[in-house]
């Protein structure tokens, strides 16, 4: 059965891991050398025996791991070089034993400064995750080279100067090219600005996840693409009538095609019926487009008849800000039944706000921004609370898109773990609504549909990516690489 990945605050982890480790029977030196071990071993897998390394230590235990680490390299004969940024002799508790641990084992530390291009890793050991301020001074400088070495990155629990809470980078952050996460998996290395410093996350319970998560509620769920086998496969007698109506309706003059990529991405996400209320110049080219789709203009008595026929509806996509798209909003608003707000919807939303517990919203960074009547910084520098304001405010589900979209239902939140940076461009946002009204359509429940949805969508990119590369992806390669992603069998691989 899918489980989706816990994550945590970083207090939740630092007051959870002394707890879990008493009940597990474990010393918390001990507790540091097992993730100082389980950095080494993929130090060595990832890196090999011959690398030459730079471990660099700063205070507290995020220091001390790097300071087993070293040692661990040292007892292996490995090339190490540690330089410590806080005088080893202010460390004080398991960090002070670690480094004294290193010393006896024959190490040294330098402080002064080293070419980080003559390593082939840098290990970072600078920075924990009780971090909530600003990096500055010799830190901060420290951190500007290794970013600009291009050195590979391996980031003991958290790059150095990313927020652990809320994936923002404080001032200075390191990129790491991997991340050994401790104890329970920080919700802030998933989402924002984390895209651009976790590099590739590896978890390591240290033999006390499951005391841990008896004790911890988790902040957050992280969702991995297994999420879209949730989707249920075809009866044997299934019909079109049976696999849902879907109705979506956009589509201003100079707009429209928005709206015909929401209406070809529902159809391929498995609509059994879809149809398409427009503006009367974009109903030929849907119907050339996507002849399966049922354009009609969007008419007030159209638009009642169809709103009466389906079974969910999307309303937005190239919508514009009319008077005709003001009626058509609150008219939609009036319907209990399952619907999606997207792009202008949003907009217009702002400017009549309402609760409603049946509809999914979509908001990118700067229409979340006017919902909350805020600034777009605002939104990103703490997007977990940003998708519970939203969601306490607006009701029903919340896509707050982006890097890590995050999904908020009201009761929790997740984050999608797929998706790519080829996706910034136009239509993307598009070709979502029609993937989400599609499986509210099929009867999927508003929350697993958004979470689904989200997955089946970034999970598609994913793919098209992989296959043909980063550079020029488009909403309508994303919407023929859904068939791929529903079916994929690196899904059934994956069990």
């Amino acid at each position: 059965m899918y489980r989706a990945t816990p994550l945590y605050r970083a207090e939740q982890v630092k007051q959870g891991e002394v707890v879990a480790a008493k009940n597990a029977g474990i010393e918390m030196y001990q507790l540091m050398c097992s993730a100082g071990q389980c950095v080494f071993e993929h130090l060595i897998q990832r890196y090999g025996k011959q690398s030459k390394v730079l471990v660099l230590c700063g205070g507290g235990n995020n220091g001390g791991d790097g300071y087993v680490v070293a040692k661990l390299a040292l007892e292996r004969k490995i090339e190490v070089v540690v330089k410590a940024l806080k005088e080893p002799s202010t460390l004080v508790g398991d960090a002070k034993q670690a480094y004294l641990d290193f010393v006896q084992a024959g190490g040294s530390v330098i402080d002064s400064d080293v070419v980080i291009e003559q390593f082939d890793v840098v290990v970072d050991a600078l920075l924990g995750t009780g971090l909530n301020g600003e990096v500055r001074g010799e830190v901060a400088e420290q951190i500007m080279q290794v970013n600009a070495s291009q050195v590979p990155v391996l980031a003991i629990d958290i790059p150095s100067g990313l927020c652990s809470n809320t994936g923002r980078a404080l001032g200075q952050a390191i990129k790491a090219t991997d991340t050994v996460s401790f104890i329970g998996i920080k919700q802030g290395l998933v989402t924002g600005q984390a895209r651009r410093y976790s590099g590739t996350l590896h978890y390591a319970g240290l033999g006390v996840q499951l005391e841990f998560e008896s004790q911890q509620e988790p902040s957050a769920y992280w969702d991995s693409p297994l999420l879209i086998e949730q989707l249920k496969s075809r009866d044997a007698c299934a019909h079109k009538g049976s696999q849902g109506k879907a109705l979506l309706i956009g589509g201003e003059q100079g707009l429209g095609g928005a709206i015909l990529i929401a209406a070809r991405a529902c159809l391929k996400s498995g609509a059994g019926l879809t149809a398409c209320l427009t503006s009367a110049e974009n109903t030929l080219a849907g119907l050339v487009a996507t002849p399966e789709v049922m354009f009609s203009t969007w008419q007030l008595t159209e638009v009642l008849q169809r709103l009466a026929w389906c079974d969910a509806l999307a309303l937005g996509p190239g919508l514009g800000q009319s008077e005709h798209a003001q009626q058509l909003l609150l008219t939609v608003m009036g319907i209990n039944k399952p619907k999606v707000l997207d792009a202008d919807a949003l907009n217009l939303l702002s400017l009549q706000p309402n609760y409603d517990s049946q509809r999914i919203i979509t908001p990118h960074p700067g229409e979340a921004a006017r919902l909350l009547e805020c600034s777009i910084m605002e939104v990103e520098s703490n997007r977990y609370y940003a998708v519970e304001r939203l969601q306490e405010r607006y009701g029903g589900v919340v896509v707050l898109k982006g890097a890590g979209t995050l999904i908020n239902d009201g009761k929790s939140t997740f984050v999608c773990g797929a998706g790519n940076s080829g996706m910034a461009t136009g239509g993307m946002g598009d070709a979502l609504t029609g993937v989400l009204v599609s499986l509210l359509a099929q009867g999927i429940e508003l929350s697993l549909a958004a979470r689904i949805g989200v997955m089946l969508h970034s999970y598609a990119a994913d793919l098209n990516v992989e296959k043909y590369g980063l550079i020029g992806l488009t909403a309508s390669d994303v919407i023929e690489s859904l068939r791929s992603a529903i079916h994929s069998p690196v899904l059934v691989e994956q069990r």
